[in-house]
């Protein structure tokens, strides 16, 4: 929220929040009961022009350039791999001073800095996989009604019931013509089937 109050641009966005984490760091429990459950987090930044992925591990973070006419999600686990565009001036000594790198094979974020196997990341069955194939399967014909759909998806995990619950879904569209305004789609109750 407050790269969206503070910045004009997508990539000054992501200066800020990087500048907050910095500052304060990041903490806290991820839900709303007394479960002393967190995680790092992840954001999706886009503008007119261009989309930014940034991921957190800690005060350290790695971002992603989102390739134009491209599709990209995140999803509860860092997926920023080798490709990055932006890191933070330590992310590869940290690493290294933990034995999480050799400094020697390429810098994979995601595999260093957390346990997934970035190998199965888009072939194994969970929610990143599920939105990866869902994007994918709709790259170049995107539109607000089939990403709606995408966030309806139950099957995928996508919208999420149970324990974890889905607690609100936004679609916006971001014409690249500044005359054409914005529009942005917000979910009234936390399941966005409503």
């Amino acid at each position: 929220r407050l790269g969206l109050e503070r910045a004009d641009t997508a990539e000054k966005a992501l200066t800020v929040i990087i500048d907050l984490l910095e500052k304060y760091g990041q903490g806290g429990n991820c839900m709303e009961s007394h479960m002393a459950f967190t995680y790092h987090n992840s954001f999706l930044i886009a503008d007119r022009k261009e989309a930014w992925v940034l991921e957190t591990s800690g005060k350290y973070w790695a971002a992603e350039k989102v390739e134009a006419g491209g599709v990209r999600n995140i999803s509860n686990q860092l997926s920023i791999t080798t490709k990055i565009d932006r890191e933070h001036p330590e992310l590869r000594a940290y690493a290294k001073s933990k034995g999480w790198w050799d400094g020697e094979k390429e810098f994979d974020f995601a595999a260093t800095y957390s346990y997934v196997n970035t190998a199965r990341m888009t072939t194994s069955r969970g929610r990143y996989c599920e939105g990866y194939k869902l994007l994918n399967k709709h790259k170049g014909s995107i539109s607000s009604e089939i990403m709606m759909e995408i966030l309806r998806d139950k099957e995928s995990g996508i919208n999420m019931e149970g324990g974890f619950m889905t607690t609100g879904s936004m679609v916006s569209v971001l014409p690249q013509e500044p005359s054409l305004p914005c529009v942005h789609y917000f979910t009234g109750t936390p399941d966005p089937e409503r």
